[in-house]
């Protein structure tokens, strides 16, 4: 298995899936073109349905994360593919987040040095 779900997340099982296999993308753990496991072998080595797998997998297809191939199965898509999508939502979460940061009294230095660490390749859960 690839990752862990959290059953007490309140989030559903399809979304915490393509948050993890959005990381492992995004963190470079899957790279380009790099197969990534089957909906009926996912579903067996975690035990769910596989409806909820294949709707993962379809969001995440849908927005350029992965590619199929009829009888090959899932892939990683190539970056430029996913850099077509439009970033506005994310954008807007981004901004939503960094707005309740400072709310809650993190200092523009503190989130500026949270991004700076992103550009560096760090790995930063927000904690300084």
């Amino acid at each position: 298995m690839m990752f862990q779900l959290d059953f007490g997340d309140r989030r559903p099982v399809y979304e915490q899936i393509k948050e993890k296999m959005k990381f492992l993308i995004i963190g470079g753990m899957l790279k380009d073109g790099d197969r990534i496991p089957s909906v009926r072998d996912l579903a067996i080595s975690m035990t769910i349905n596989p409806n909820t797998i294949q709707r993962s997998y379809k969001e995440l297809e849908n927005e350029g994360y992965i590619y199929s191939r009829k009888g090959a199965g899932y892939f990683v898509a190539p970056r430029s593919e996913t850099e077509k999508n439009d970033p506005a939502e994310l954008i807007a979460r981004f901004t939503d987040t960094a707005t309740e940061l400072m709310y809650l009294g993190k200092s523009r230095e503190e989130l500026f040095s949270i991004i700076e660490k992103i550009f560096e390749g760090g790995n930063n859960n927000g904690d300084n």
